[in-house]
């Protein structure tokens, strides 16, 4: 099997090719970590601290010619591809900083002289599974705190950002001891070998995918992280600034095409909010260019948007803005904000990962929080207020993992931990701290007299 990646603004450009390695090559990689491993861990902090740092310089060295590679392979405008460069530098630094935390506790015996202690230790090998939309954000906050707490890690990236990771992994190669950080391209068969060898699972993508990968590492034993996706909303309030909440939900919906975990895909309007924000929601939406919104990854994904686009209109929605695929090449769809959507058609229940989102009114804030709270995918939602009280209350009340008061929906602070409820997320949170919990395991040791001293 050959995985390509070809060029979403422009189909006819082939981006990489490569032979898919087989479940075998999987099985041999996480051998060859798994010896490694030993050797990482015993490095030390100093060491594995420097070499993250280095990393961190070398994505920084080579920051154009990477951005370049993401608008190129992803289809990201180049303002958000820099960005990501930006964050993944910082990811990296961030966490070369972990090796130095405390890793335990010293407690009091509770009888007599010894020494108590809890101390955090690596699982082994972990299995890192990663999308394409953040072709390097995400692989870096999954590898960084796993190698900086002394596992090693095999990274198995999406088959569309596969020329992304290749090139992260030559980057990290010349930085790492040999082993500790593998890079595998593949599809189904080498994700789910990656998943029956590794000591841990970090996973990112489809619900469907994510699922199975959580049946397949918890039927081991393995512990196992999976986020996947989120059907997010906005909430508008009548008191919010309705040109700045415009501007921040038409962000969220057509940046980068909609193609993000946390995009918006629902807004709710709530009582007198309605009529102003859908007119400055609309002029919003309809000034957006290719420089913020870009094309979808590829041809099935624009398909799919335009016939559920297609679809809600046949069953009585109208399209206030957008609509279409363009005429022109490159895998292109208009953001596109529909209203009168029906509350059980797909566009309202289900994540398409594109620009389009429906147009809801609530008559109060209690039918705001009841309809956002209406999904079984709540990762990201946003709240536009003027008012602290109003934001507090309706932050305290909404399932969402991730609550965002007068922004984006989409924003993602690395430091901090990441994942969403119900149906969104599985296991522990990525990011920050608690990562390095995740990528760790929890030993309680007793020191006791030996009675010869």
């Amino acid at each position: 099997m050959t995985i390509t990646s070809y060029n979403p603004a422009d189909p006819t450009d082939l981006v990489v090719a490569v032979e898919a390695p087989g479940a075998e090559a999987v099985r041999a990689a996480v051998g060859r970590a798994r010896a490694a491993q030993g050797g990482w861990l015993a490095a030390g902090a100093g060491a594995r601290s420097a070499a993250l740092g280095r990393i961190a310089e070398a994505v920084e060295a080579h920051a154009e010619e990477l951005a370049a590679l993401i608008v190129r392979e992803v289809g990201k405008p180049l303002a958000e591809a820099r960005g990501e460069v930006a964050r993944t530098a910082a990811i990296w630094r961030y966490y070369a900083q972990a090796p130095y935390e405390p890793s335990g506790a010293v407690h009091e015996t509770a009888a007599g002289p010894g020494l108590l202690f809890t101390r955090r230790r690596p699982h082994g090998v972990a299995g890192l599974i990663a999308p394409w939309n953040f072709p390097l954000a995400i692989p870096s906050w999954k590898a960084a705190p796993a190698l900086a707490v002394g596992n090693t890690a095999v990274l198995k990236p999406a088959p569309e950002a596969t020329a992304c990771a290749l090139r992260l992994a030559e980057l990290a190669a010349a930085v790492l001891p040999p082993d500790v950080l593998a890079v595998l391209p593949g599809g189904a068969e080498e994700g789910a070998a990656l998943v029956a060898a590794a000591d841990v699972v970090s996973f990112t993508g489809s619900t469907g995918v994510g699922r199975a990968v959580v049946l397949a590492a918890t039927g081991r034993g393995v512990p196992v992280q999976a986020e996947l996706g989120g059907l997010n909303a906005a909430l508008v309030l009548p008191d919010a600034d309705v040109e700045l909440a415009a501007g921040h939900i038409a962000a969220a919906i057509a940046g980068y095409a909609g193609q993000k975990c946390t995009a918006t895909s629902r807004v709710i309007a709530v009582g007198t909010a309605y009529e102003p924000l859908r007119e400055a929601l609309v002029k919003a939406l309809a000034a957006v260019d290719d420089t913020v919104c870009g094309p979808v990854i590829g041809a099935d994904a624009r398909e799919r948007l335009v016939a559920a686009v297609e679809s809600a209109v046949a069953d009585g929605a109208s399209v206030l803005v957008g609509g279409c695929a363009p005429d022109r090449a490159g895998w292109y769809v208009e953001p596109t904000l529909l209203a009168d959507v029906p509350p059980q058609h797909p566009l309202a229940r289900e994540e398409f990962f594109g620009p389009v989102a429906v147009l809801h009114a609530a008559a109060d804030l209690d039918a705001a929080v009841a309809l956002a709270n209406d999904t079984p995918h709540s990762l990201a939602t946003s709240v536009h207020t003027r008012s602290l009280d109003a934001a507090l209350a309706v932050a305290d009340r909404l399932d969402a993992g991730m609550i965002r008061v007068n922004a984006p929906s989409s924003g993602v602070d690395f430091h901090l931990p990441f994942g969403g409820a119900k149906g969104a997320a599985h296991g522990e949170r990525e990011q920050g701290r608690a990562a390095l919990e995740f990528y760790t395991v929890g030993r309680t040791v007793s020191v006791l007299p030996g009675g010869g001293l």
